[in-house]
């Protein structure tokens, strides 16, 4: 028989015989780690440990606790699941069964309907199935023979999959385990018995294939980790941002609404809720000031050519809405960016004019679909710190400097930590080669000047150039996308925009669209939930309460909310004649940062007793000294 030659990653090149198992060659290698290596990457692809060795290979272990090997075991989880459905509840049609970020799902066509029993019912049987070790096992079958297969299992949704599939694909991949039948491509694990620690978790709708036209199909989530205390530390982290979750705490804290009778995704704001946006935009405004921005303001709508000329229409169309004005369209704009170069354009520019930066607090409009809309995370109108920086080439790599040295001083100040990614070329982009590589050049060269690590994200740039993600990271540790630099030759080459270069001739500008917070919308979710709705104190909509111990307070009470309303400290009136002990609970749930109580010793002295949300008593002190603690403690958290 032939040998092979295999180059282990672990180190050393040896000869095995062709046709021998990948499963055999690691347990004489590797015995002690088989309960943890439940792939193998051959030559760059990831393979089942059932494969037979037919190549020259370079081969690496995958173990169960690495992203891949986590992918695997959740991948393989779902199949189990999707094998439990089948056995409670026959006659349901299995869609599709993705492992995802933290877990996985899958999608199912079914007579019953899937609440927490049948869930626990689900997981008792998945339990039984992992408990009998069944193997998961690989078998490539001709595309008419699998049709043929799934048709008979009455698997509708399968047979269309692989009816889809491209016409060269003449063979397709099948799993089984325990009766249990799939179309996939694998790997998967060994065995159902290395599955050690999972939970499901709800039940969602679904439309086949995403598209509302279609059936709507049961999604049920679910997760899996290597160990019961990884999958026991998610868990009370789910937990945690339920208490978090910025739609409960809107209500309970009195910020804000969405309500079906407006429309879904649009945000309506409630007196607090305003006062906090308004705080973070007046932030906004003077920070970007202080750094040379100009604000600017564009309509709420535009020419549908200068979207067509701009490239929206034909790459952005389905997310943007239209409206018609005397037999003209015009399209209602999702992006700032138009009319800022209708202001560049508005005159001849120089050189000495550059770089000009162009900032609007501009609201913007998205076609978003329903089953992605999610409280202040995902709306259909938002507002962005939208600017446009036009520069020359040889401006460029300061301006990225100078945007990135923005958001590192805007993320310490909001209390957030953040990782760095370089989006590169789709493939729905317009622009040449040339400048998309002049683009990702200059934006690669600012990263590494700057000396921040960051992760290239293939193929998710703009449709008009490359851009640098800044992705802020939460008390809980979850990422979200905010901040965004995107460098751009493509669209003032479409409008034309020029300035006169010191030779006396006409140049080509090059613009950045960047965002600082991103959607002030999304901006405000994530902080509520980063901070559970406890702001810090310059944050607060109400930084204070004034509260009454009896009635006889209320005149001097009155005069200590008007001294700091005065001062300019955000207070409430508690003058109720509810107990004092239910006032400070109250103030308590509403995250009041201050609860001032005024009793008659306070009022003998001229004088309150500060109370933090945590239940720490201050002191009496006079009016004077809470204002200036109240101070202090904006200036020196910012």
């Amino acid at each position: 028989m032939a040998e092979l030659s295999i180059t282990w990653s672990q180190g050393g090149t040896v000869r095995v015989e062709e046709g021998s198992k990948v499963c055999d060659f690691l347990r004489e290698r590797s015995p002690t780690e088989m309960d943890r290596i439940v792939a193998v990457r051959r030559n760059g692809e990831l393979i089942d440990l059932s494969r037979e060795i037919d190549c020259d290979a370079e081969i690496e272990p995958i173990t169960v606790d690495s992203p891949e090997g986590r992918e695997i075991l959740r991948h393989s989880t779902a199949h189990v699941m999707a094998q439990a459905v089948l056995d409670l509840y026959p006659g349901t049609k299995v869609a599709i069964g993705p492992a995802i970020e933290d877990g996985f799902y899958y999608d199912f066509d079914s007579e019953s309907t899937f609440g927490p029993e049948e869930l626990q019912a689900i997981e008792n049987r998945m339990k039984e199935i992992i408990a009998m070790d069944y193997p998961f096992e690989r078998r490539e079958m001709p595309r008419e023979e699998a049709i043929a297969l799934f048709q008979q299992r009455g698997e509708s949704y399968k047979v269309e999959l692989i009816r889809d599939l491209p016409e060269d694909v003449s063979t397709v991949s099948i799993y089984s385990q325990g009766g249990y039948v799939d179309l996939c491509r694998g790997p998967h694990l060994p065995r159902t018995g290395m599955i050690k620690a999972f939970k499901l978790l709800n039940v969602a709708g679904a439309y086949w294939r995403g598209d509302e036209r279609n059936k709507m199909l049961q999604r049920i989530y679910g997760t899996a980790f290597p160990s019961e205390k990884e999958l026991n530390d998610y868990l009370s982290m789910i937990e945690e941002a339920k208490r978090r979750d910025h739609r409960r705490l809107g209500r309970e804290l009195d910020l804000f609404q969405l309500n079906d009778e407006a429309g879904p995704g649009l945000v309506i704001f409630h007196p607090k809720g305003m006062l906090l946006r308004y705080i973070i935009e007046e932030w906004e405004r003077k920070e970007h000031l202080k750094r040379g921005y100009q604000m600017v303001m564009g309509p709420q709508i535009l020419k549908e050519e200068l979207w067509k000329r701009s490239g929206h229409y034909d790459h952005y169309r389905e997310n943007m809405y239209f409206t018609e004005v005397e037999g003209q369209v015009y399209g209602i704009k999702p992006m700032n960016c138009l009319s800022h170069m209708l202001i560049y354009k508005s005159r001849i520019r120089s050189y000495r004019d550059l770089p000009l930066r162009f900032f609007e607090l501009g609201t913007v409009h998205r076609h978003e679909k329903t089953g992605v809309l999610h409280g202040l995370l995902r709306v259909r109108q938002f507002t962005q710190d939208d600017a446009h920086i036009l520069c020359t080439p040889e401006q460029l790599n300061d301006e990225i400097l100078g945007v990135a040295d923005f958001v590192a001083y805007a993320m310490k100040i909001f209390g957030f930590d953040y990782e760095v990614e370089l989006s590169t070329r789709p493939e729905n982009s317009i622009g040449s080669d040339e400048d998309w590589e002049r683009a990702e050049a200059a934006l690669e060269a600012a990263l590494k000047t700057m000396g921040i690590p960051y992760e290239v994200n293939e193929g998710d740039g703009a449709f008009y150039g490359p851009k640098i993600d800044f992705k802020i990271k939460d008390a809980l540790k979850r990422k979200w996308q905010c901040a965004t630099i995107q460098c751009d030759f493509t669209l003032p080459e479409r409008f034309d925009l020029t300035y006169i270069g010191p030779d006396g001739t006409r140049h080509r500008p090059v613009m950045l669209h960047r965002v600082i917070l991103g959607a002030i919308e999304r901006f405000m979710g994530v902080l509520i939930e980063h901070y559970a709705g406890a702001f810090p104190v310059w944050l607060s909509p109400v930084q204070a309460q004034v509260m009454t111990v009896t009635e006889r307070q209320v005149p001097y009470a009155e005069r200590v909310f008007l001294q700091l309303q005065e001062a300019g400290v955000r207070a409430e009136r508690a003058f109720s004649n509810d107990k004092l002990g239910y006032k400070i609970r109250e103030a308590q749930l509403q995250k009041v940062p201050y609860m001032l109580v005024v009793g008659d010793r306070e009022v003998a002295e001229g004088k309150v007793s500060p109370r933090r949300r945590d239940g720490q008593n201050l002191g009496a002190m006079r009016v004077e000294e809470f204002i200036a603690l109240v101070k202090g403690d904006c200036e020196n958290f910012r």
